[in-house]
């Protein structure tokens, strides 16, 4: 109910964000987002006591670019950190992240399931 609320849309067109709620019957559409959050959460805002806000907000924007950006591996990246990923992908080479494939059917089971 709060994602969609009038104050946090607003919010979200100040800083040039699009809302992003998953589709009816689909949960993965935020699947990447949250497994980052949970992240966040566990490896650093958990982890820590913050004097006040201000520092809290200073701690995030280290852990995200100094440690998850460049360090921590990420399995869906072929255990490489964002970073690197990105430099292989500009640099056109093949990535060894996960990947999805779809079986194609043999044309005869095609023909026999008409």
């Amino acid at each position: 109910m709060q994602y969609a609320s009038g104050a946090y849309v607003q919010i979200l067109k100040q800083h040039e964000m699009i809302p992003s709620i998953s589709r009816p019957a689909n949960p993965y559409d935020n699947a990447s987002c949250e497994s980052f959050l949970k992240t966040l959460k566990r490896q650093e805002i958990y982890a820590h006591a913050y004097r006040d806000l201000d520092h809290l907000r200073a701690d995030i924007v280290a852990f995200i670019d100094r440690y998850y950006n460049r360090i921590r591996l990420n399995s869906a990246l072929g255990y490489r950190p964002p970073e690197e990923f990105e430099h292989t992908v500009e640099a056109g080479t093949r990535s060894g992240a996960a990947t999805l494939r779809f079986f194609k059917r043999p044309l005869d089971l095609m023909e026999r399931d008409r």
